[in-house]
């Protein structure tokens, strides 16, 4: 597998790319939801709907987490995207026996307080419409080998107009501690947090 490295000047180019293209392309954007950090590694589960996710969790790793910043990405991607790399990605190749390797290394991360991992557990990128995300198979066996102090933060991005020429962007966030999700099916507590944060979005005007 390919592992992640913190380049001394592409890791900062990324974070400031970030910065740059949100407040360009975005009219605003609004964190809702509450982080209490208790000072333990981060685990991010987040919907994968467009281009745009990674730069959406590095922005809010900016403003709230404040990790160093890691995410799994397909092998080929990384090796065709190899700048990735050098700002915290690292590989994972479905169904061969590599991918174990890919989630140890992910527990061997977020066993470091200073860290963060985001994962899209979709697998693929799906319609912000969709009404429940079906999680490929990864996600339980990472929580049930970390740390139960490590914070575990559901992430759902949405974007809506309203009356703006750009897009305004709605982070929703609610956190657990990995030792309470190890006893819950994760997949269906996402789903029920998505399906809130959808109806708390449905009822905004402008």
């Amino acid at each position: 597998m390919i592992k992640a490295k913190h380049h001394f000047i592409i890791y900062p180019l990324f974070q400031w790319l970030t910065r740059f293209l949100l407040k360009r392309n975005f009219h605003s954007v609004a964190v809702e939801g509450e982080f209490k950090d208790n000072g333990h590694a981060v685990f991010v589960i987040a919907n994968h709907i467009s281009w745009w996710d990674g730069f959406w969790i590095m922005f809010l790793n900016l403003k709230v987490i404040r990790r160093r910043f890691y995410f799994m990405m397909l092998e080929e991607q990384l090796k065709k995207h190899w700048y990735f790399q050098y700002t915290g990605g690292y590989s994972v190749k479905k169904k061969t026996r590599g991918i174990m390797e890919s989630l140890n290394y992910t527990i061997e991360i977020l066993n470091q307080k200073e860290n963060m991992v985001f994962m899209f557990p979709q697998g693929r990128i799906q319609s912000l419409y969709k009404d429940a995300m079906e999680f490929e198979k990864g996600v339980e066996r990472i929580l049930k080998n970390t740390l139960p102090e490590t914070q575990v933060l559901f992430v759902a991005n949405m974007v809506d107009y309203f009356s703006d020429p750009k897009p305004n962007l709605f982070i929703y966030l609610k956190a657990f501690p990995a030792k309470d999700l190890v006893k819950l099916p994760v997949e269906q507590e996402y789903n029920r947090f998505y399906a809130q944060a959808k109806e708390i979005q449905k009822g905004k005007v402008s």
